[in-house]
């Protein structure tokens, strides 16, 4: 068994699905440091007898919270790039055919006589979603990284794509 983590095409995904993530989180820890650093302007301003900076307190909140929300898709994008890459190191690909029934309700059917796996996409960025609605029909290699839990990508394995085993009947 090839374990899936060792191709340099999915090596390359994995490293650019964790760059994003990293831009998240660095982006988000930015606008934090931002929200403060702008609170602790207006504040000054106004305690040295200046008049309050319009729109400062709705700018730091902005940033605060915006920054904050970020950090937490940051930090989750990496954990589940750590995931992927563990559970690509115990398993190999499976080539097989991609079929959509919906914006985010997929039907992996393995070549090799496997049983077909309903799978419901994990990503809500709608490029994410386009490009796997794109492949409605195509050849994809899909592996099983974790209980009920999918990555799936293209022969050419330029991004990856996570999604989650469903019941038949939902």
């Amino acid at each position: 068994m090839h374990p899936a983590s060792e191709d340099p095409a999915t090596r390359t995904a994995l490293a650019a699905h964790q760059v994003g993530a990293l831009r998240w989180l660095g982006g988000g820890v930015i606008a934090v440091v931002l929200g403060v650093l702008l609170g602790v302007a207006a504040v000054a301003v106004a305690d040295g007898g200046g008049a309050r900076p319009p729109g400062a307190g709705v700018g730091v909140l902005a940033l605060v919270v915006g920054g904050s929300a970020a950090v937490v898709v940051g930090a989750g994008a990496l954990l589940r790039t750590r995931r992927w890459r563990q559970g690509l190191s115990a398993t190999s690909w499976r080539t097989g055919t991609l079929r959509v029934a919906g914006p985010a309700i997929l039907s992996f059917e393995p070549y090799g006589g496997e049983d077909e796996v309903h799978l419901q996409l994990l990503s809500t960025a709608v490029w994410r979603t386009r490009a796997v609605q794109a492949l409605d029909g195509a050849t994809v290699r899909a592996a099983p990284v974790g209980e009920g839990r999918w990555v799936l990508t293209t022969e050419d394995a330029t991004t990856v794509y996570g999604a989650r085993s469903v019941p038949r009947g939902r």
